[in-house]
């Protein structure tokens, strides 16, 4: 496909750490005494740490799981607000040669059970609040969790003895750390860390990242994040660390990279990401949609308001036409996007170096080989037909394994490629349109219809908030294409009216027979739109036919 990009040659040394190369490798350099992060908490303030000090945090962290007999390959679990103690224990734990586990502090003590009895983990990080709504519980379902010894707490000088396991201040414990052993010598495809996602099977579903992943996704932080090879760039991010879009973007890499990350831990609010941009005079900004949507609708911001800012991201959920558009207007820059998934992160992306085409994902990134092959017959699809999104198994980028499924392992995973289930076509200038899961389709009438099309037009819609498209089944093959959507406050549109505006934008095998008005739709932890759960029962009101 013609992109005109540049050629890329990976280079992946036999060994390398996560760890090691995200704290260790600025030392000895003009970076060292650089900040690292900053995290703005609501209650607890401002804190920051410098890479010198990240390298030692992380070293003291490593070496409190050696005394605490961790072994290499051990799972540490990871359920943290954002705050400075994740990347200690992050990267720390890698540092030592444990597989870290981060998980959502959105999780209940009953979800963090099943992941450290899953995940067989040894050492649960969690913070002192947390802790007091999930002792119980984690207490009352040891026996499923034989592995898991030590709790680390963090926020807090005061730990009560827990007579099951073994509760640590982390400040107290690292406090102590005076001699480290030098970081695990890792091999670059030995395992790093565990993220879990949501499975078909209703169970979250482990995905097995080794330490080159930080490697394989050197591409986005050229083509994708604009980095300034002349000034400290400072990245603002308005997610939470959990999330495999945040690990990367606002914690491994450009922590890799000797950049300054800026966090937020509080309430969302659009005006607190202006001010803080601000404060800190970030330089960078990444979020996901929502969020660009609310500093739109709720402030009156211009570019002068924060023109430090040079560079926007976006990943997540497709960006509208209308936010795009309006953003343009009001802040001089355009938003840049990308698509990734757990398995494989951001690996499409916009970029400076081709106009943004609005509904486009861009292209694939250089280095990363994607074909989009008919699965049948594992042919590549011509110019302007659909195609499944698979990727060479020997991209950096890839992830090991699902965790403990090796069935499922091996459905996605074979003769040579790594098939994503996500579907897409080229047009004839090499863009690439995202057309996303098969499941997610709709096929009404002999028409296969992508509902990120029709959501890209209503959500230029001036009332709508957000929508999901769906196929709706009236009965046996039967399947009309259904809008639900979420008006703005003080919204005077009817579902009536978004009926008529899809007639008038879409064309009609691909305009809503029936548009549906909700206060939400069912969400992933992390906010995403659930479209499988989506029904008649969550609608405050219905178009006619």
């Amino acid at each position: 496909m013609f992109t005109n990009f540049p050629t890329w040659e990976w280079n992946i040394p036999t060994h390398f750490n996560i760890g090691v190369a995200c704290s260790d490798k600025h030392l000895g350099t003009s970076q060292v005494d650089n900040i690292a992060m900053i995290v703005e908490d609501d209650v607890l303030g401002t804190s920051q740490i410098t890479f010198a000090e990240l390298a030692r945090k992380t070293d003291q962290f490593a070496q409190l799981l050696r005394n605490l007999k961790v072994k290499v390959g051990d799972r540490v679990l990871i359920r943290l607000p954002n705050s400075l103690d994740y990347p200690i224990a992050f990267l720390g734990a890698m540092k030592m040669g444990a597989i870290s586990v981060p998980t959502s502090t959105l999780l209940t003590a009953e979800e963090v059970a099943y992941l450290a009895k899953d995940s067989g983990a040894t050492v649960l990080v969690t913070d002192a609040k947390a802790w007091e709504g999930m002792e119980q519980q984690l207490a009352e379902g040891l026996a499923g969790m034989p592995n898991l010894k030590h709790i680390l707490l963090s926020q807090t000088t005061d730990v009560e003895p827990h007579s099951q396991l073994n509760v640590l201040s982390l400040e107290n414990a690292l406090s102590t750390i005076q001699q480290c052993q030098a970081a695990y010598k890792s091999k670059s495809d030995e395992p790093a860390y565990l993220v879990y996602t949501s499975g078909t099977t209703g169970y979250p579903k482990g995905v097995l990242h080794a330490h080159r992943a930080l490697l394989g996704r050197q591409p986005a932080a050229q083509y994708w994040f604009n980095y300034s090879d002349t000034t400290n760039d400072r990245i603002m991010h308005s997610g939470k660390f959990n999330w495999t879009y945040v690990l990367g973007t606002g914690l491994m890499d450009p922590l890799y990279l000797g950049k300054t990350v800026i966090v937020h831990e509080g309430k969302n609010d659009a005006q607190v990401w202006l001010s803080l941009i601000q404060k800190h005079q970030a330089t960078i900004f990444i979020g996901v949609p929502t969020i660009y949507r609310q500093i739109l609708q709720k402030t009156t911001a211009t570019y002068q308001d924060i023109s430090s800012l040079r560079h926007f991201m976006s990943a997540g959920e497709h960006l509208s036409d209308e936010v795009l558009n309006q953003w343009r207007e009001r802040f001089h820059l355009d938003i840049y996007e990308a698509v990734g998934m757990s398995e494989f992160s951001y690996y499409l992306s916009q970029n400076k170096l081709r106009p943004i085409r609005p509904g486009s994902a861009g292209f694939p990134q250089p280095g990363h080989n994607i074909k989009l092959l008919n699965p049948e017959t594992l042919e590549e699809v011509p110019t302007g037909e659909e195609g499944m999104i698979s990727v060479p198994l020997n991209d950096p980028g890839i992830f090991l394994n699902y965790w403990n499924l090796p069935e499922e392992t091996a459905k996605y995973k074979h003769n040579g490629y790594f098939f994503t289930g996500d579907y897409a076509k080229y047009d004839e200038n090499g863009y690439i349109w995202f057309l996303g899961r098969k499941d997610d389709i709709i096929k009404s009438f002999g028409y296969r219809v992508s509902p990120y099309e029709i959501e890209r037009v209503y959500k230029g819609h001036p009332d709508v908030a957000d929508c999901a498209a769906i196929g709706e089944e009236l009965e046996k093959d039967k399947v009309l294409v259904a809008l639900y959507a979420i008006l703005k406050p003080e919204a005077k549109t009817t579902a009536d009216d978004l009926a008529a505006y899809g007639k008038q934008h879409l064309a009609a095998y691909k305009a809503p027979k029936t548009v549906y008005l909700a206060h939400d739709f069912p969400r992933t932890k992390n906010g995403k739109i659930l479209r499988k759960d989506i029904s008649p029962n969550i609608a405050i009101a219905k178009s006619s036919r």
